[in-house]
């Protein structure tokens, strides 16, 4: 038996690039505004994303580097003691151990010279008496030490990367609410046209 003759299938649609800025009798003004609103938007985004990475990053980096500093002008490193055995972790050895840290009671001299105590994150499993180093700020109490430049670099880039992706998001949803609104707009248009047109159809002569 003979294999039946294929139905035809209709040709593949290509979608046209750039339509919008063609002319075509289909294209409607709406369709043209929307394309100029998407041109200016994506130079906008192009020329403030940089700038806006770059205005944060350095007030970011300016803002760390000049904290860091005048921690480090006002206090210092100083040895401090355990006071008490430090908790050992459950898998000694293992990755998770060496990024944990236990809350643990130590003693120190103060830059005014006077025997100070407080609590400090040691390394899991150090016995009594074992000394670590602890930052002073310039009253004499434990602190975090000032930023390094590395972490300091590391924020500054996030910072900058931040603002170029806000800047980015806030074109994408200016360009979308942009374009719901002209398509909302037309819908209406092609709404009240429909229904002139409908009364024509249906009256009676």
């Amino acid at each position: 038996m003979p294999d039946p003759i294929p139905r035809a299938q209709p040709p593949p649609i290509r979608a046209v690039r750039w339509w919008r800025w063609r002319r075509n009798p289909l294209r409607r003004r709406s369709d043209l505004l929307r394309a100029w609103i998407g041109l200016v938007l994506a130079v906008a985004v192009a020329i403030t994303a940089p700038l806006a990475a770059w205005a944060v990053g350095t007030t970011v980096h300016d803002t760390l580097t000049a904290a860091a500093r005048e921690q480090a002008r006002a206090g210092r490193h100083t040895t401090a003691a355990l006071l008490d055995d430090a908790p050992g972790h459950p898998e000694p050895g293992s990755a998770e151990s060496r990024e944990t840290r236990y809350p643990v009671k130590v003693g120190y001299t103060a830059p005014d010279g006077t025997a100070r105590t407080a609590t400090t994150d040691v390394d899991p499993g150090l016995p009594a008496g074992h000394r670590v180093r602890v930052w002073t700020n310039a009253e004499g109490t434990l602190a975090k030490p000032p930023m390094p430049p590395g972490d300091i670099r590391n924020r500054t880039v996030g910072a900058g990367a931040l603002a170029a992706i806000t800047v980015l998001f806030t074109g994408t949803s200016a360009y979308r609410l942009t374009a719901r609104v002209l398509d909302q707009r037309r819908m209406r248009a092609w709404e009240a046209e429909w229904q002139r047109t409908a009364r024509r159809w249906t009256t009676s002569p």
